[in-house]
């Protein structure tokens, strides 16, 4: 094991405060910290030293991926690092936003590549991107469709008379999901500002209050936006700490503040439809939508080892852990045969393989390689262990 230093991605909706006092750093960041990035994503790769120097974690796969990686892992996947781990701070809303499938991301990235160098990319890598989000503070996040009939109830309370198609289009079930999205995303632009400052100023009464409060907020962040009608018909959910998330592709999502570990495949596409000033593009993210009703979509932890939790998903680019170490739990052990990135989330912890060890703080990380054999961890608090998944990779020894 190595310390790895991660790279801060300055987003506007990011927290000034949140990772800077997970970290210990007592001074608020100058400018917004939104995301941690703890991988070898071109993007923002994270950084080892190396003879009083940092050297990129890309650089360092590239020279000896069968090291780092574990000989199935690299052949499994290139040779490129399968997941991306990352501490997350919003402070205001996210994009309303889905990823592409495996196959959705090649051909749209393939397209990507064709066109002029002038034209806007959508697709900036060939992957897809599912990813788990735990919380490590209070988070609050909009994720998958809930029932429609539900939504449907809450644009009917709106009493707005050019929302009617909208809500017998939810009336129908899942099988309005479509077109409903696609009336409100597609609404015209001379009229979006009306229709959003009505629906904000609408009084719903105490049975939406909920509802109201959301709508309200997100107004105010993007005014005009229909984005905010389109946040009504998704799951409002608020993790504590310890709650995890799912979201596969295609699922439309938002998260809206609060701090946690996320964990993905290692991809940056992101399809924007509202809630943001970035580039948005309506016809694609409609047809790389799932337009099916997400249950629930919290993921219940899976004890493995004493101490140990994971949060099981039915991809082999990744698999997460928690450590957590105390009185009753000194010690405990994880055998992942690929690489590993570990992130403190609480306390000091000693992770220690057969080639070194490091001690972890709060929002500081280290990485070992897939050669380093099981990982020992020993201390007081509370880590989060990414690698790469699949049934071949046992949790624990």
């Amino acid at each position: 094991m190595e310390p790895l230093y991660g790279s801060i991605r300055d987003y506007a909706w990011g927290s000034r405060s949140v990772i800077a006092g997970l970290q210990g750093r007592s001074v608020p960041s100058a400018g917004p910290e939104a995301e941690l990035w703890l991988g070898a994503h071109p993007g923002a790769p994270a950084m080892v030293c190396r003879q009083d120097a940092r050297v990129s974690l890309v650089e360092l796969l590239a020279a000896e991926p069968g090291r780092w990686l574990g000989d199935e892992v690299a052949a499994r996947f290139d040779g490129r690092l399968p997941f991306l781990m990352k501490l997350l701070a919003p402070e205001a809303p996210l994009s309303l936003q889905a990823h592409p499938d495996a196959e959705q991301a090649r051909h749209g990235y393939a397209t990507d590549q064709s066109r002029p160098p002038t034209a806007h990319r959508n697709y900036v890598d060939p992957y897809h991107k599912p990813e788990v989000l735990v919380a490590i503070a209070p988070f609050e996040a909009l994720c998958g469709f809930r029932n429609p009939r539900l939504s449907a109830a809450v644009l009917e309370a709106f009493d707005i008379p050019a929302l009617k198609p909208v809500v017998a289009c939810l009336r129908t079930g899942a099988e309005g999901l479509r077109d409903a999205v696609a009336r409100l995303l597609t609404w015209p632009a001379v009229d979006r500002g009306a229709l959003v400052e009505t629906v904000r100023t609408a009084d719903l009464g105490p049975g939406y209050a909920h509802e109201q409060e959301l709508v309200r907020r997100l107004a105010g962040w993007y005014p005009g936006d229909p984005g905010v009608l389109v946040a009504l018909l998704l799951n409002h959910v608020w993790l504590e700490p310890g709650t995890a998330i799912w979201m596969p592709a295609g699922n439309l999502h938002a998260y809206l503040r609060g701090a946690g570990v996320e964990i993905m495949a290692a991809s940056d596409n992101v399809l924007r439809g509202g809630l943001t000033p970035k580039h948005v593009d309506i016809s694609e993210l409609l047809r790389v939508l799932r337009f099916e009703v997400l249950e629930d979509p919290l993921l219940v932890p899976e004890a493995v080892a004493p101490g140990v939790v994971t949060w099981p998903v039915p991809v082999d680019d990744f698999a997460l852990y928690r450590v957590r170490l105390d009185e009753d739990v000194p010690e405990a052990r994880l055998r992942p045969t690929g690489p590993r990135v570990v992130l403190g989330g609480a306390g000091a912890v000693l992770v220690r393989d057969a080639a070194g060890a490091v001690t972890v703080e709060p929002g500081r990380a280290a990485i070992g390689a897939a050669d380093g054999g099981p990982l020992v961890f020993s201390g007081r608090g509370e880590v989060y262990v990414g690698t790469a998944g699949g049934s071949d990779i046992p949790g624990s020894a």
